[in-house]
């Protein structure tokens, strides 16, 4: 977002600056990571003044939401993305972000039903599918999980397709990253789809309970440079990647 143990997600701890207690070396600068805190508990701050200026404007929920999650408050996100889809329930079957935060938060019922209503306004977007997935597996178990996959009359964008096929064992993650490799593309789709790529190997590797296979693709993640930078969706991702890293590291160091 698992297969893997529940400590996982309740062993996320912070030290007193707002930064995870790390236990191996972090892909990211001591100064990257305190810029991220730094800038989240800035935006915190605005969207405070906001809320508490014009309380029934739900863009503002949405950000403080953002925020929340990139801080690994998830349940704080939760709260606030519920209080934007309350104050304008159209935005309730787009909101994908809502769906990430249960599933942080281990509401994992929600988070499927979230993405179910995902797929009522978007039958081809398989990462929706891949979150489905996530969430079914945490809340049901991998059988159940498996054999709820939607069938997909149109292919997606790459790498997902692919990365679908990991779930029911057709595909390896070797295999992926040599069609991205072989892919005839221009440099910047090949590292889109490799930050794609080893995002979501590294999330499905978590789901699996195998934390330091989990590791290596998350790390790579991180040092995409497509990623940070490809627009609101992609740096979104490219923070679950990074929390999803440090919730690891965090189980690894105990």
């Amino acid at each position: 977002m698992f297969a893997c143990s529940t400590i996982l997600l309740t062993l996320f701890l912070s030290t007193n600056d707002g930064l995870p207690a790390m236990t191996d070396d972090h892909p990211l600068s001591e100064k990257q990571r305190k810029e991220i805190v730094t800038r989240n508990r800035t935006v915190l701050d605005e969207m405070n003044r906001k809320i508490a200026a014009n309380p029934k404007k739900s863009g503002f929920y949405s950000r403080r939401g953002d925020a929340h999650f990139f801080l690994g408050q998830f349940e704080k996100a939760v709260i606030d993305y519920d209080k934007m889809v309350d104050l304008d329930p159209k935005r309730e079957a787009g909101n994908w972000q809502r769906g990430i935060a249960f599933f942080y938060a281990k509401q994992f019922e929600k988070g499927a039903k979230q993405f179910d209503l995902y797929n009522s306004i978007d039958k081809v977007d398989r990462e929706n599918e891949i979150w489905r997935y996530f969430c079914q597996a945490k809340a049901y178990g991998f059988k159940k999980a498996r054999k709820t996959l939607l069938k997909y009359q149109k292919d997606d964008r790459e790498p997902f397709p692919s990365v679908y096929q990991l779930f029911s064992g057709k595909i390896t993650p070797e295999e992926i990253l040599k069609k991205i490799e072989q892919a005839k593309i221009s440099d910047k789709q090949r590292e889109k789809r490799y930050f794609y790529a080893y995002l979501y190997i590294g999330l499905n590797l978590s789901l699996e309970d195998k934390p330091d296979d989990a590791k290596k693709y998350l790390k790579k993640c991180m040092t995409n440079r497509w990623g940070p930078k490809g627009g609101y969706g992609p740096n979104y991702m490219w923070h679950v990647g990074r929390l999803q890293y440090e919730l690891l590291t965090r189980q690894v160091g105990k």
